[in-house]
This record gives C-alpha cells, structure tokens and sequence, in this order.
C-alpha cells in the first residue's frame, strides 16, 4: 500500500463524480489551505476530508497506511516547527500537510489513473494551437501519478524483505535493493514506451508534408501528388 494509495473501486457519490470536477475541488482545497493560516479553518478542513472518506466507503486498510504516513510526517514536521517558530505555526503546517494530502489520498482512491489522463487531455485540448500536445501531458499526469504509487510499493516491499532478514536498521540493505528496483522499473517502463512508439516521434516544421501525402508539386508531379506526363 502507498501513501497516495491506489484505486478503490466503489459506487459512492465519490466515485461516480466525474473526474475533473474532483480535481477542480482538490485544486480549490489545497489552494484554500495554503492561504489560510487559521487553526478553527484548517481543523473544518480536516474534518471535511474525513466526511469524504466516509462517504466514500473506504476500507480501513486501505486507509490506514495514509493514517501512518500522515502520522509521521506529522510529527516530524511538527517537533522541527515547534523548536524553529513555535506551537502555533507548528500547528498550522501539520494541518496543511494533513489536509493536502488526505485530499490526494481520497482523490487517487475514488478516481481511476485512465480518467485522470483523459481529463488533463480534454482541458487542454485548445493548447494544440500553439503546438502543445495533450495527450503527451495526460500521459505524464498518468506516469507520474504510477510512479508514486509504484515506488511507494517497492519501498514498502523492500523494507519488509529487509525486516525479514533483521536488517530493518541497516540503510545499505534498504537503499541497495530500493535502487536496483527502481532502476529495473524505469527500464522496464522505458522498453514499453518504445515498443508503443512514445517518443520516436520528429517533430517536422510547420508546411513541410510527408512524403507520399499527396501535396507533394515538385518538379515532375503535378497537383495531388500526379505525375505529370
């Protein structure tokens, strides 16, 4: 299990909401928080992300691992922004991070990766006129939003291997095999971009058409590609 989480199927309200007005509220929400500096404002935050993953439906395990790394950070953050500026903006920065990233958690959990990419696509559709492609900004939301989860999981896999062997202390045996593995996904995931054709795509200046197109009026053909007897 990751700290964003994965997809958990459902049928909540949550889970039907179409996915880009999820990300608008999520956008909305942690913008909201980072301009609001009031402990009550964060606290209502909070607790409304909470409502959401009770309307969701989510499973306690699924929920719990987010609870400990929430937990965590916490308290790490907290105890560095206590001794630095004190109580309150300590407060105010764990309830920010709280709220952010359950946020992200709930929306990572209710929406699937392929309907997030397809809504980064439609909304930027219109920046094809100035030679943007959507489809490549969809596909590194989805590789991105993959490649949280996926690294978590391996961390989590290698950090159980490591307490297995009673190496849970030592950080050679967690960063070793963490970094083979992840250097092994990349290759992996780079292979399967290829094999697809991501990538090898050139780039040809604006009127140039391909050969054989049909556009072609050079010297011995005519219009529409004919040659010219």
């Amino acid at each position: 299990m990751t700290p964003l989480g994965l997809y958990s199927p459902g049928d909540s309200p949550l889970h039907r909401a179409p996915a880009g007005a999820k990300l608008l509220v999520l956008l909305a929400l942690v913008t909201a928080v980072v301009l609001v500096g009031s402990p009550a404002w964060l606290g209502g935050a909070c607790a409304l992300v909470a409502a959401g993953y009770a309307v969701a439906r989510i499973p306690a395990h699924r929920i719990l691992p987010l609870l400990r790394t929430l937990l965590l950070l916490a308290v790490l953050v907290g105890a560095l922004q206590v001794w630095l500026l004190g109580w309150r903006p300590a407060l105010v920065t764990v309830l920010r991070l709280s709220a952010s990233l359950a946020a992200a958690g709930l929306f990572t959990l209710t929406t699937r990766i392929d309907a997030v990419v397809a809504t980064v696509e439609r909304g930027l559709g219109p920046l094809r006129r100035v030679g943007m492609r959507p489809e490549r900004l969809g596909l590194l939301v989805g590789l991105t939003v993959q490649a949280v989860t996926t690294l978590s999981g391996i961390a989590g896999s290698v950090r159980e291997a490591a307490r297995a062997r009673g190496a849970e202390r030592s950080p050679t045996a967690f960063a070793v095999p963490f970094v083979v593995r992840t250097l092994r996904h990349a290759d992996e995931l780079g292979e399967a971009l290829a094999a697809r054709g991501i990538g090898d795509e050139e780039d040809e200046p604006a009127g140039h058409d391909r050969p054989g197109t049909g556009s072609d009026t050079g010297p011995g053909r005519g219009r529409g590609g004919r040659p010219v007897p």
